[in-house]
């Protein structure tokens, strides 16, 4: 309770500060009370109705903008798992019977002999390579024959070439086309000496081939030395 000192206080300001009243009823009107606490929050209204849409409600579209320019490619992506096999395809049409083969149907395109004789060839003549270095070949197998130490072509290709010859002191040999020299080798030495060569030529049917000496003649024909010419087909182009 507030102290009697302060309750007369406040009645006596009270008192000079409001107005006269004029005496109804014969009694005096008391002294206002002091104001009371706050009370509670009352209770939320009823829900209101529903208001008009706003400008954003109902928005303008405008014309469509040009289409701008194309980006730069992007970059690869990562490499994606590997798929399921396929079904197998349909079989091929089958194709032709293939020719059968046997030895006898092969072109015997090539030859390798050597040199029997007991006097040098003359300069400037194919040399006469006469003897077959395989002579007991089967038939089948056995190559074509030289005529006078001569190749003649049947089949058009290219070929391979290849002499060895031994002889004394100096000797130039010529490998032979038709009758065009193709290429030539000399050889020197202070005794004996075995000199060779090799080249691939492309051969019409009908073209010869040949291996003969030029300016220096002192090839070896002893029996104990070897003179040798070989030639084969590698490939043919007709």
């Amino acid at each position: 309770m507030a102290p009697r000192w302060l309750i007369c206080s406040t009645a006596v300001f009270l008192l000079v500060l409001l107005p006269p009243v004029v005496p109804q009823c014969g009694g005096i009107p008391g002294i206002p009370g002091i104001p009371g606490s706050h009370g509670p929050n009352g209770l939320n209204g009823a829900r209101g109705e529903k208001g008009d849409p706003g400008e954003a409600g109902h928005p303008v579209r405008g014309q469509k903008g040009n289409p701008g320019m194309s980006g730069p490619p992007g970059r690869p992506g990562m490499k994606g798992d590997l798929g399921l096999p396929g079904p197998p395809g349909n079989a091929g049409q089958p194709g032709e019977k293939g020719r059968p083969y046997h030895p006898s149907n092969v072109q015997k395109s090539f030859f390798s002999y050597k040199l029997e004789a007991t006097q040098p060839p003359e300069l400037d003549t194919a040399i006469d390579f006469n003897r077959k270095i395989l002579p007991d070949l089967d038939e089948q197998f056995q190559g074509v024959s030289l005529t006078n130490g001569t190749f003649r072509c049947t089949v058009s290709g290219v070929y391979f070439f290849s002499y060895h010859v031994s002889a004394r002191s100096r000797v130039c040999l010529q490998l032979v086309k038709g009758n065009i020299g193709l290429m030539t080798l000399c050889d020197v030495s202070d005794g004996f000496l075995v000199t060779s060569g090799s080249a691939v030529l492309q051969l019409d049917a009908g073209d010869t081939v040949s291996l003969q000496p030029n300016q220096f003649n002192s090839i070896v024909t002893s029996q104990s030395t070897s003179n040798t010419f070989t030639g084969f087909l590698i490939f043919p182009n007709a």
